[in-house]
């Protein structure tokens, strides 16, 4: 009877050891894939995901890589008129495809928007591939510089930039354009709240510059605070009442 209960118990600890050792082999493997650039994951049927309510969005930046043909471009993002959305693809994943021929037959997109659509950069991705999938009507940069600085998690991934203020103002996953479009829209209501209160600014700003500048002028006339001509008599009023 002990023989028996020492062969199980040294059964189930060398089950123990080979399990604990498949894990580690397991965790090892992803770290690796992780380290290849394959943990970028596929969204089949995912929604948009916007930042959490009250959250401050983040700075944006300039989108700089290369076309299909390798030759070297910059998309102008932060400090641009209008609004951008990037649209993160990749060549391999299903849902991807289905937003590869909507860009191809056209989408419809706000007036202040415009589409720009990333992949990663020839290292990581098809050239040729990317050609035979590239919409005509929208720019496409290979970069994965950009997908690094936007610190996209998954493909495909959507960034809606507010140009004026450099600022991302939504972001998230989505599996149909019209997941996109409501991102699109918070961003948009977004953006028209930061360009409401930096009109606000302009305006208080304009005002003070306003008076700043008849103050020089008035001192450079040698009207200072106090002077009579300021402060018109009753009589010279009355005077110009005649006249």
């Amino acid at each position: 009877m002990a023989a028996l209960v020492l062969i199980e118990a040294i059964a189930i600890a060398f089950l123990g050891l080979l399990v604990f050792g498949l894990l580690r082999s397991h965790a090892e493997i992803l770290r690796s894939l992780h380290d290849l650039g394959a943990g970028v994951g596929e969204v089949e049927h995912g929604h948009a995901v916007r930042p959490a309510p009250g959250g401050r969005s983040r700075a944006a930046s300039d989108v700089v890589g290369v076309t299909v043909d390798d030759e070297p471009v910059s998309i102008g993002i932060a400090g641009a008129g209008h609004g951008t959305l990037l649209a993160f693809l990749t060549t391999g994943c299903l849902t991807c495809a289905g937003f590869w021929k909507a860009f191809r037959d056209g989408v419809s997109l706000p007036a202040q928007a415009r589409l720009v659509v990333v992949t990663k950069g020839p290292a990581d991705e098809s050239e040729s591939r990317v050609r035979e999938l590239l919409p005509a009507d929208y720019p496409t940069v290979m970069s994965s510089e950009a997908w690094q600085g936007y610190e996209v998690p998954v493909a495909p991934y959507f960034v809606y930039v507010d140009g004026p203020s450099a600022r991302v103002m939504g972001e998230g996953a989505a599996g149909t354009w019209d997941q996109v479009r409501s991102l699109m829209g918070q961003g948009l209501d977004d953006s028209a709240d930061v360009g409401s209160r930096r009109d606000r600014r302009r305006a208080q700003s304009f005002g003070r510059d306003d008076v700043a500048r008849d103050e020089r002028t008035l001192l450079a006339a040698g009207i200072t605070p106090g002077h009579p001509s300021l402060y018109p008599s009753p009589d010279a009023a009355d005077q110009r009442d005649e006249g």
